[in-house]
């Protein structure tokens, strides 16, 4: 079983309570497509080092199951949201009565659509169905893993500079009713001379709900860094996360305020299964029980109302 360190440091949350605390202060009203205003801030960054602790907020409870099962949803590779129904309830809004999405985050990862024959302009080129990484869907169509080929990568070539995933397909996201949030994420390897190579992570958001999303957005970046990291045998690094709108909702604004006065706890340590001989797991044969949380000891919850 492979782990993070023990935390013994709040740095990583004082980062996030530092992005609040600026928006709080210098966040501009705007208007919305909820209806409910916010206060936003544009390109808002902090970087958290993964070797410090499980960066899992502690100044109030993350609902680390929930966080959970959507990222193993997203691994899956699935646009519905039929098992991840059974489960946890946080995709509802945005799913038809059959529990079909009109974006998908793990669609995206998994099964990036490939152009038909034929569409290529002048000398562009495309994969073809005989790469390892492509899949031929019901419908004929084909659809590439960006998340396996950056793990293939991560293996044969760590110091490439092109481990970069995409969920953001424009033609989608112009008549999506909620394209995606995060939408790219990259990673870099960094040599290490005291043990296995670091992998980092930069995620970018293109809309970053300060009280509900970021929470869960670090913690689930976090965790697939861990994975990613622990099955190309190598440790986690650095998590960045560049926020473009960063808002606040302004019915939100004193449940950030109360966590704000909150003293944030050393952070927990995540621990993931392996396989009996000690091999670690790859991200498709990772199971929720797979999963295990110590040494968390958050504050109480505090309940924001959600903006669809």
């Amino acid at each position: 079983m492979t782990d993070a360190p023990p935390g013994t440091t709040t740095a990583a949350e004082e980062a996030y309570l530092g992005v609040v605390e600026r928006v709080l202060a210098t966040g501009v009203r705007k208007t919305n497509r909820t209806g409910t205003d916010t206060l936003a801030s544009f390109a808002e960054h902090y970087s958290v080092d993964l070797a410090q602790g499980y960066p899992l907020l502690t100044t109030k409870k993350v609902f680390f199951g929930s966080m959970l099962r959507e990222v193993l949803w997203y691994l899956s590779g699935a646009d519905h949201i039929r098992e991840l129904r059974r489960h946890t309830r946080i995709w509802d809004a945005w799913a038809d009565d059959d529990g079909d999405l009109q974006t998908a985050y793990g669609r995206f990862w998994r099964r990036f659509p490939v152009p038909e024959p034929g569409v290529a302009l002048g000398g562009e080129v495309w994969v073809e169905a005989g790469h390892p990484r492509v899949r031929r869907e019901a419908d004929g169509s084909l659809s590439f893993d960006q998340l396996g080929y950056v793990l293939d990568t991560l293996r044969t070539d760590p110091m490439s500079r092109r481990l970069v995933v995409s969920a953001w397909h424009p033609a989608n996201a112009a008549v999506s009713r909620l394209p995606p949030c995060h939408y790219t994420f990259a990673f870099q390897v960094t040599p290490a001379d005291d043990g296995p190579d670091l992998l980092n992570c930069h995620l970018t958001q293109r809309s970053a709900d300060l009280a509900l999303g970021v929470p869960f957005n670090l913690a689930c970046y976090a965790l697939l860094t861990q994975v990613l990291a622990d099955a190309a045998g190598l440790r986690p690094g650095r998590f960045a996360h560049t926020l473009v709108d960063a808002h606040v909702y302004v019915d939100h604004v004193d449940g950030l305020r109360e966590q704000l006065a909150r003293t944030p706890a050393p952070a927990p340590r995540l621990r993931i299964g392996r396989h009996p001989d000690g091999r670690p797991k790859d991200p498709d044969e990772l199971a929720f029980d797979d999963f295990h949380l110590e040494a968390y000891d958050p504050q109480a919850a505090i309940r924001f109302p959600v903006a669809v």
